[in-house]
């Protein structure tokens, strides 16, 4: 890998040396390094689409690391990548992508992951998104995420884009078995003229299971994001979903939270809110002596953490 790529893998995937456990590292299109362990193994799927990670039952304490950089003008791909997590599992799974784009060429990405989560197992799975670049070509994600959860299991999700992404959709889709759980962190930072469109469809489908789906964003300048959020409640079940946005400068924000219960027992709530940066927390930080600039800044960074 160049220097190039190296830099955005460390963004994407905080990698900056060959990481432990296995790992699948993808750039411009073909795989740049694997590794597989005793307990995970990594298969490439026989039309060359993407991969299968296999996560033995009883796995514990153990990661992948499935990043994917393009620094290539013009290239579009659409990858599937399907894991099966063996029951009483817990393990961390790290993907995210980073586009390079010093061309006048869009570059895309559009990554399918699926998730079918045994029993009683455990994953926490990070993605981050990320582009750079002085070209006019633009630097395109649209991430699905599927997840089917077995009785028992559990999932937490850390979904974040704060820099140079100029078009995403990203689309979640979750059915939780019962007693599952699902929890669900986005932060999110558009400028400019980025569009960011984020869809959330949870159905809890088994008695007991659960939903906390929370975003958190910032729209600067002439940006456009929208928060789509739908949580169904097919059994005795609790679920929550929020959107709390910071709105600057010509910025747009839809926030759509939705609730569907189709029993008497599903417990439901969902929160909204948008507005801009209170004057007077910009105030105390210049009085401690920042520029205003800095003010916000500082503020941004904490709201966003």
């Amino acid at each position: 890998m160049d220097e190039i790529q190296k830099r955005i893998l460390a963004e994407v995937a905080d990698l900056h040396t060959v990481p432990k456990g296995a790992y699948n590292i993808r750039a411009n299109g073909k795989m740049a390094a694997r590794n597989t362990t005793a307990n995970i193994d990594i298969i490439s799927k026989e039309d060359g689409s993407g991969i299968d990670i296999r996560i033995r039952p009883g796995t514990k304490k153990e990661s992948v690391h499935i990043p994917v950089v393009l620094s290539e003008s013009g290239l579009k791909e659409t990858v599937y990548n399907d894991f099966y997590i063996g029951e009483d599992s817990d393990v961390v799974i790290v993907a995210g992508c980073g586009i390079s784009n010093c061309g006048n060429q869009d570059s895309e990405h559009d990554g399918v992951h699926r998730f079918y989560v045994g029993k009683n197992a455990k994953i926490r799975y990070v993605e981050k998104h990320y582009g750079e670049g002085d070209g006019r070509g633009k630097r395109i994600l649209n991430p699905v995420t599927e997840l089917y959860l077995e009785e028992g299991s559990s999932a937490e999700l850390e979904m974040v884009q704060i820099k140079g992404v100029d078009s995403t959709q990203r689309t979640t889709v979750a059915e939780l078995a019962a007693g599952a759980r699902l929890v669900v962190r986005e932060r999110l930072l558009t400028h400019g003229s980025q569009n960011a469109v984020s869809d959330y469809q949870v159905s809890l489908n088994g008695e007991n299971s659960s939903a906390d789906v929370v975003s958190r964003s910032v729209a600067q300048d002439d940006s456009y994001q929208k928060f789509d959020s739908r949580i169904i409640g097919n059994a005795p079940c609790n679920g929550h979903t929020e959107c709390d946005a910071i709105i600057m400068g010509n910025a747009h924000i839809l926030a759509v939270p939705q609730l569907e219960a189709n029993h008497i027992d599903a417990a439901l709530i969902h929160e909204a809110a948008i507005g801009k940066i209170a004057g007077d927390q910009i105030i105390k930080l210049m009085t401690l002596g920042l520029t205003e600039e800095e003010a916000e800044a500082q503020i941004i960074n904490g709201f966003l953490k």
